[in-house]
């Protein structure tokens, strides 16, 4: 127990780390907000009307009342122990949930609406209503998972969340930006270097400028002084026209219809695993604080991370939030308790204003890229090195469904873009053969897109269970492979016009489901086989 602290002790709200705190962790939530932005606009192809007036007041909701919880939860902390030297958990927007919910939820819900024949409104409204959904099945699973997180830790290894989140990281958050960084070389190689610089070389610029600050601020002067981008008075219209009080607005009619189109039903492939990884990797955040000094109570804290998510759902936000990693390197900068409250406060007023427009007008994506592809890049790293060296082979493993899914998406991106995906030339089964007389597997890659988080952790879990020889728990993943299979949430497919989607026909997916009652069973037979003494001599 901690020593109670003095009676008379007020830990003081701010200090003069508190600034160079805030700009670290206001900057890595900002290039969320930008890439909201970005994807909403320019990939899902939505309006801008929805984003501003109900999506980002929702981020701001979740924002606000996370960061003044693990504020007044620091503050609560340095009163009772008598430390001056607290520092609040960093929390925002989880980046992963970010780019999964956009590509693997509300993109497939908008594609699905338009195959069907809705309008372009009404396809909006649908996919809306599906991320909604899907961040308060993610959220529902961040609270809930405060109370079981002990069986969690116990029954999934390390690598298998992990390599889950890595593959997603290789391919829709760092193979992307990557095109893009090197479609534009004179803007974002800069912000690159300088972002690595700062992360892998753990240089300091001048001032203490913080190096993510320092790349925004290269990329974004590189943007407007190379022909890149010009003064568009019609474009800073638009962004200023947005400048405005844009309150926080409950959305539960579009839940409710979310619901009622099986929105969350249809997700649960992708929500399953973010969620459990969010929880998971909170968790660890958590220890990562207590090794740094700061030993935070586990079921409040992970309580309040997905309280936040639901809030920000509730009022429009289909983004989840969680505890950041690098807690020892915000006490590390000087950052106690205030930081947090500006940062809650900072983005209020970047979300109910309108502002976020012009800041994405004035500052674009390719200006801050740089931090997410580095995310990517660090979070493949940690796939490999935070689990025990042995593994690795499973890591590898489970990084491939990912890599596949990603790579299923490019092929129908590409095919819709040569002309199929149409009235005239739709998707079909004859595709199929086409394709593999190509050589190109496309059924393996449409089986292996659906549910592939869920298919990415069944077989990094087994890789694991076989490498420690618990070859009776890998034959309990494979069973649940089966089971996944059988109820469609893994490798049941079916062709729309322009796509394919997920099919949650019971035992459409049989021979999966074979396939993987079959392998449990010679996984079982692994008990009885003597091992190999001289195998890796």
């Amino acid at each position: 127990m901690a020593p109670e602290a003095p009676t008379h002790f007020r830990p003081r709200l701010f200090v003069r780390g508190d600034v160079d705190g805030f700009f670290g962790l206001a900057l890595d939530n900002l290039i969320q907000v930008l890439l909201i932005s970005s994807l909403w606009t320019q990939v899902l192809g939505f309006s801008t009307a929805r984003l501003y007036g109900r999506i980002l007041p929702g981020v701001a909701i979740s924002l606000v009342v996370g960061n003044l919880f693990y504020a007044w939860q620091a503050r609560e902390l340095a009163r009772r122990t008598g430390r001056a030297d607290v520092c609040a958990l960093p929390y925002g927007i989880n980046t992963v949930s970010l780019i999964g919910y956009v590509f693997l939820v509300m993109l497939p819900a908008k594609l699905a609406a338009a195959n069907r024949g809705a309008t372009a409104a009404e396809a909006e409204q649908i996919a809306f209503a599906a991320g909604v959904v899907a961040a308060i099945g993610s959220g529902l699973i961040e609270a809930g998972g405060a109370f079981v997180v002990g069986w969690l830790r116990r029954w999934t290894p390390r690598a298998a969340m992990l390599a889950t989140l890595g593959g997603i990281a290789i391919t829709f958050i760092a193979a992307g930006f990557l095109w893009k960084t090197f479609a534009s070389p004179l803007v974002a190689f800069l912000p690159l270097g300088a972002v690595l610089l700062t992360y892998f070389g753990r240089v300091r610029f001048p001032f203490g400028l913080p190096g993510g600050l320092v790349a925004v601020v290269l990329g974004t002067a590189l943007a407007w002084l190379t022909p890149m981008l010009h003064f568009d008075a019609t474009a800073f219209a638009a962004a200023s026209s947005q400048l405005g009080l844009h309150l926080p607005m409950p959305v539960l009619g579009s839940v409710v219809r979310g619901l009622g189109d099986g929105a969350l039903w249809t997700t649960l492939g992708v929500v399953i695993p973010m969620g459990l990884f969010t929880v998971i990797g909170s968790l660890q955040n958590l220890d990562s604080a207590a090794a740094a000094g700061d030993d935070y109570p586990t079921r409040p804290s992970l309580l309040a991370n997905g309280i936040g998510t639901l809030l920000g759902a509730g009022f429009g936000s289909p983004f989840p939030t969680t505890i950041y990693i690098g807690h020892p390197g915000w006490k590390a900068l000087g950052a106690r308790i205030g930081y947090s409250v500006i940062n809650g406060v900072f983005f209020t007023i970047i979300g109910c204003t309108g502002a976020a427009a012009l800041v994405g007008y004035l500052v674009p994506i390719e200006a801050g890229m740089a931090i997410v592809l580095w995310i990517g890049i660090v979070m493949v790293a940690q796939a490999f090195q935070a689990t025990p060296r042995e593994h690795a082979p499973a890591v590898a493993v489970g990084l491939l469904p990912g890599i596949a899914a990603w790579g299923a998406l490019m092929l129908k991106t590409g095919l819709r873009a040569g002309g199929l995906g149409t009235a005239g030339r739709p998707f079909s089964e004859s595709l199929l053969g086409i394709l593999g007389q190509a050589d190109v597997a496309a059924q393996g890659a449409f089986a292996l897109e659906q549910g592939f988080l869920l298919t990415s952790m069944v077989w990094a879990a087994i890789t694991v269970e076989i490498i420690e020889r618990r070859f009776g728990r890998a034959a309990l993943w494979a069973l649940g492979g089966a089971a996944l299979s059988l109820i469609g949430l893994v490798h049941s497919y079916a062709f729309t016009p322009a796509d394919t989607v997920q099919d949650l026909a019971f035992g459409k997916a049989w021979q999966f489901a074979l396939a993987y009652a079959l392998l449990a069973g010679l996984l079982l037979l692994g008990r009885e086989l003597r091992r190999d003494e001289a195998a890796g001599r």
